[in-house]
């Protein structure tokens, strides 16, 4: 049976990330990415990335007020209640900013530093997704009522359709380039979405069969990991580690522990 609890965390958290995600699709201006090499166009975006957060950050503030915050635009607070917040108001920026439409909204609830919801609202393509821990992965979309997820059976590794992202700094970019290089041959191929929150989403729905990514952070991974591992994938970072900014490792079971593996031989977790 559910916590009740974790039921009102969930229901909270897709008012906040429904909430936010219209904002952020109606308030985009249609020119925003004319000027793309101008500072003006992330002037706007971060803007609007700031205003989602609030409007999140001040919704749940509203009606749980003991409650502690992380978000990557700057709420950071440690609350009284044992439940922590970690917000991702606008995961895939540069998509939002080209208009293009894999961006989303990422909300998670912690409780005693355990990621118990997750929520993914990825409004352009009209889909949102969402987990309670141990009440599986689901999600509604262009279909009716609501999806239960399961990622898909794990082909042989090079059958396996993997997602990665890539970092802004030169050097480390420069050196994911080679991991990718060396790990394209052994894959049916590597996608690049562009929202980190939204591949592992896309991994639970049995849309990719892995995914890889170094340098995110904890509002980057926390809603998507948990909607992922409710829908049967196996996450982790380095063998043996957690999800982290060194390394995040997604998989179906029989793709995630040959890709770790891989992923480790070739040093993806370093320059």
């Amino acid at each position: 049976m559910t916590d009740p609890l974790h039921t009102d965390l969930l229901g909270l958290a897709q008012e906040a990330a429904s909430r936010a995600g219209a904002l952020l699709r109606d308030g985009r201006p249609a020119d925003l990415a004319v000027a793309a090499t101008k500072s003006s166009p992330i002037d706007v975006v971060t803007e609007m990335d700031i205003a989602a957060e609030k409007l999140i950050t001040g919704l749940i503030a509203e009606r749980r007020p003991d409650d502690g915050f992380l978000g990557e635009e700057g709420a950071s607070s440690d609350g009284t209640s044992g439940i922590r917040w970690v917000i991702d108001p606008l995961d895939g920026t540069v998509n939002y900013l080209y208009g293009l439409p894999t961006w989303a909204v990422s909300i998670a609830a912690e409780q005693d530093g355990e990621t118990v919801v997750g929520v993914v609202t990825a409004p352009m393509r009209g889909e949102t997704f969402h987990a309670v821990l141990g009440g599986g992965a689901w999600a509604t979309g262009a279909w009716d009522g609501e999806r239960r997820l399961a990622c898909r059976p794990a082909p042989p590794l090079d059958q396996a359709l993997v997602s990665t992202g890539f970092n802004y700094v030169a050097q480390v970019r420069a050196h994911q380039a080679e991991v990718a290089q060396r790990l394209i041959p052994l894959l049916r191929d590597i996608r690049r979405g562009g929202s980190a929150a939204v591949d592992l989403c896309d991994l639970a729905a049995g849309r990719l069969d892995g995914y890889y990514e170094r340098g995110l952070h904890a509002w980057d991974l926390a809603a998507g990991d948990l909607i992922a591992r409710e829908a049967g994938v196996l996450t982790g970072g380095r063998p043996g580690e957690r999800p982290s900014g060194d390394l995040a490792v997604a998989g179906t079971p029989g793709v995630f522990e040959p890709l770790q593996r891989l992923l480790e031989d070739f040093g993806a977790w370093h320059d």
